[in-house]
């Protein structure tokens, strides 16, 4: 079960077991909330008119839903499965997943120590939590630059968490790609070219960067980084200075998306 405590927030998309269907609407517990019930109306159950409810709904199913309301004070959770694309869906299952198996590496970790599970929260576990969203992002954080988190955390339990987290968590990264088309007319106009791409690598600095050849007048440029927005600025950076280098030197050059 989740540690996860309390109630969730009117938007958030949270993880449900269905327990009761019936006509007016289906009664559901909230996976990561200690099982806390929720309701979903049939009019919150599909767009337009609903039939035969149970043709989109039925006991023990997983099911993704919104929160459209919270009351504490009555234990009233309301919520809509409409509301959740697939795409969110998704998302929100593989994320749940992900807290599944951190809160299992966690025992790992307990185990290795010699202490309970409630132990090793109140000893580390709680204070990470402070300054990551999610359990399972701690873990790719550390698998990621277990040194970072060497030298940010001290105690027992840290060589221990770094060594569970490396051999059982695969660091996130995203990965883009360009076209970029340089051209020139002038008669060392391949020097201009190989300048224009030289350019581009030197303001990349550290990033992880590949420039290969296509077919000239064509190079692929490929960034690797931890995230979108970072692999997109970096992708901004090296294509505006390969271009410009190539429009001083008398050349053109664009950029060219296949895929983000």
């Amino acid at each position: 079960m989740s540690r996860t405590r309390g109630f969730p927030e009117n938007g958030d998309l949270v993880v449900c077991t269905v327990t009761n269907v019936k006509n007016f609407g289906a009664f559901v517990t909230l996976d990561e909330y200690d099982d806390k019930e929720g309701f979903v109306h049939v009019r919150d159950v599909a767009a337009g008119w609903v039939k035969y409810i149970r043709d989109f709904i039925k006991e023990n199913q997983k099911v993704v839903c919104k929160v459209l309301g919270v009351d504490p004070v009555k234990g009233h959770i309301d919520l809509s499965l409409k509301s959740v694309n697939e795409h969110q869906k998704r998302a929100k299952v593989q994320q749940w997943k992900n807290e599944k198996k951190a809160e299992k590496l966690v025992e790992i970790i307990a185990e290795k120590l010699s202490i309970s599970v409630d132990a090793a929260y109140d000893d580390f576990v709680d204070s990470l939590l402070e300054e990551y969203e999610t359990l399972y992002e701690v873990f790719e954080n550390v698998a990621a630059d277990p040194e970072d988190f060497r030298e940010e955390y001290s105690g027992d339990w840290v060589e221990t968490f770094i060594e569970v987290a490396v051999d059982n968590v695969t660091p996130p990264f995203v990965q883009i790609d360009g076209i970029l088309e340089l051209t020139s007319k002038a008669a060392d106009g391949v020097e201009h070219i190989r300048a224009a791409l030289m350019k581009g690598l030197e303001v990349a600095e550290d990033s992880n960067i590949e420039i290969t050849s296509v077919g000239s007048p064509r190079y692929r440029i490929v960034i690797t980084a931890d995230e979108y927005k970072d692999a997109e600025e970096i992708m901004k950076k090296v294509s505006a200075a390969a271009i410009d280098s190539i429009v001083a030197a008398g050349g053109e050059g664009s950029l060219k998306r296949e895929t983000k």
